[in-house]
């Protein structure tokens, strides 16, 4: 199995696979920003989102600080859309223009790992409007945001001050622009195929048979939730009172 090309990089059904084979979902390091439910269904937007940021993204050290930085921009409705403004304004000759397509000229970031706290919210800006980045595509993206840093809480691994500003923040976007729109071809839950199913016992199976089998970790989803809340979803005690939505799949890897 290839990793997905960065030049094509939304043959999502490739991404599909390669996150069933590497992702190791229902297992220990779980990919950030996939939302995956009960039944190992998962978000087609967040899948997007995780074909875009791999096209963006070098493998470096500092990869996982851009990846964060990415996924703060684009949990806050309305902030490309403002850069955008912003330099078509200042460059009124030239505006930005998007580019789409099957085949994208994507200009990888590098980052040294010693220049990782420099990596701000401009400097991820700067990468999308250089590679010429669609708004919608951002817009599609928001889902991956709210689900990384529903992650992000669920295990911290920073300040919890920051997610919290983080929460305010997106609140007062989406008070502002409101919940972005989303593309509905890429939109909804990738329900599991027979084959996925198979593959997902193979692999577990697998891991049962290291010396210490490895526990599930990681945030699911109820079966037919949206993931986009309003608040971040384990910052507020709603989520213990939510219901199971009825379904016809089966939950489990193995028939009982």
């Amino acid at each position: 199995m290839h990793a997905p090309d960065p030049a094509h990089p939304f043959d999502l059904e490739q991404v599909v696979q390669y996150t069933l084979i590497f992702g190791r979902p229902g297992m220990e390091n779980t990919w950030q920003g996939i939302a995956f439910d009960y039944a190992f269904h998962m978000h087609w937007q967040t899948l997007f989102r995780f074909a875009l940021c791999w096209a963006l993204c070098a493998n470096s050290a500092a990869k996982s600080s851009v990846v964060r930085r990415l996924a703060l921009v684009m949990v806050w409705p309305g902030m490309y859309h403002e850069a955008v403004a912003l330099y078509n304004a200042a460059f009124p000759e030239r505006p930005l223009v998007a580019q789409y397509g099957s085949h994208l000229n994507i200009l990888q970031i590098h980052l040294p790992d010693d220049q990782a706290h420099n990596f701000l919210d401009d400097n991820a800006l700067c990468i999308l409007l250089h590679n010429r980045i669609p708004l919608d595509w951002v817009d599609h993206a928001y889902t991956y945001g709210v689900v990384y840093l529903e992650q992000q809480f669920h295990n911290p691994t920073m300040s919890m001050d920051i997610f919290k500003d983080v929460d305010n923040k997106c609140i007062e976007h989406v008070s502002r622009y409101g919940t972005p729109p989303t593309i509905p071809q890429w939109d909804g839950w990738r329900e599991m195929t027979e084959d996925d199913h198979y593959r997902l016992i193979f692999k577990h199976a697998e891991e049962r048979l290291l010396p210490v089998p490895p526990e599930a970790a990681g945030l699911y989803y109820y079966i037919g939730m949206d993931p986009n809340w309003v608040h971040l979803w384990k910052q507020t005690a709603a989520h213990s009172m939510l219901p199971l939505v009825p379904t016809a799949t089966n939950t489990h890897l193995y028939p009982d």
